[in-house]
């Protein structure tokens, strides 16, 4: 899933796609900055648990969301997101969210992938803890009504009630994105917190001051 656009239905099996049935594809967002085995376990896990054909991992733009800092640049995201999918023929990483100008929406998103999938069954993946700003977001009842929302379960975080709402029997890993950059900060080691891919990538470049993998 490394196209600069939402691939097309084909009439012949896709890569992760399946053949001959509708699609079932999960939407995947966030700045994975950096991508980690938290975001890797739950993808499988959720491709697995809902019989997902495809799995797309879509890096936020310019998430609306983060307001504190800056998200690294997008292709280094993109770099390390397509880096961490390798390998699972159902993961696609899209550019469509770091090719569109101004903050990223996830409802403008769904809508771009269900005009490319005319006919997929669309999931929506998430934490609990993003879930519960969820009626925040803009145009969540659109959302709502163009795919079904999954939910995975975080450390401490409890199922709540929600019509259309799948939960997730994940898991809950422990691991983040923000504690990985400060450990890179302090020149400590992400081995077997991301992909060695990732960790190179990282420390080649010197992302978040770090200078190993």
């Amino acid at each position: 899933m490394s196209g600069e656009r939402p691939p097309r239905p084909r009439r012949r099996a896709s890569r992760g796609l399946g053949a001959g049935a509708r699609a079932r594809i999960a939407i995947f967002g966030g700045t994975f900055d950096p991508p980690h085995f938290g975001h890797l376990a739950l993808a499988e896990w959720a491709r697995v648990e809902l019989r997902l054909d495809a799995v797309w991992f879509v890096p936020a733009g310019t998430p609306p969301h983060k307001r504190r800092g800056s998200p690294s640049a997008a292709r280094h995201r993109l770099a390390m997101m397509r880096l961490a999918a390798r390998g699972n023929p159902a993961f696609r990483v899209s550019t469509l969210e770091c090719r569109r100008s101004g903050p990223s929406y996830t409802v403008d998103t769904v809508r771009a992938i269900a005009h490319a999938h005319p006919g997929a069954k669309l999931y929506l993946m998430m934490g609990a803890d993003t879930y519960a700003t969820f009626g925040a977001w803009r145009e969540p009842d659109a959302i709502a009504r163009a795919v079904t929302l999954v939910v995975a379960l975080r450390p401490g975080s409890r199922r709540a009630g929600g019509r259309g709402v799948t939960w997730l029997a994940n898991p809950a890993l422990d691991v983040s994105s923000s504690a990985l950059r400060a450990r890179a900060a302090r020149g400590r080691s992400l081995r077997y917190l991301v992909p060695d891919a990732v960790a190179r990538y990282i420390a080649s470049h010197r992302l978040y001051g770090a200078t190993r993998a």
